[in-house]
């Protein structure tokens, strides 16, 4: 690797990955994609920058691993329409694993419960 600075972000150490930081030039390049296509995958629901107040897209580091991971599913041979079910599939699945990871926390969990029924007396 030359010594030249890479657009490419960093280690993960303190960055909020939703924060949107990236101009969509940048976002492109950073990306591998043209300006235009970013444009397209944002009309059409791929990816959903954050906009400022002049209506500006702007890119945070999940928007942009999010273009890069859509490349990819592009380059494997999937047309948009399946990158778009493969991508809904994967968020459905990471969410489904917090749900899980936080149930397995919570029977973690060092409170004791104790269950007394009703008892009918005769």
């Amino acid at each position: 690797m030359s010594n030249e600075q890479s657009h490419s972000p960093g280690p993960e150490q303190d960055v909020d990955l939703g924060r949107p930081v990236y101009v969509i030039s940048i976002a492109a390049e950073i990306s591998g994609l043209h300006p235009q296509t970013l444009r397209q995958y944002d009309r059409i629901g791929l990816v959903s920058p954050n906009r400022t107040v002049g209506r500006n897209r702007m890119y945070s580091l999940r928007d942009i691993r999010r273009l890069q991971q859509i490349q990819a599913l592009a380059d494997a041979g999937l047309n948009l329409v399946g990158i778009q079910r493969v991508l809904e599939l994967e968020d459905e699945l990471r969410e489904l694993r917090n749900r899980v990871d936080s149930y397995e926390q919570a029977e973690r969990s060092t409170a004791l419960v104790v269950w007394r029924p009703n008892r009918k007396r005769w």
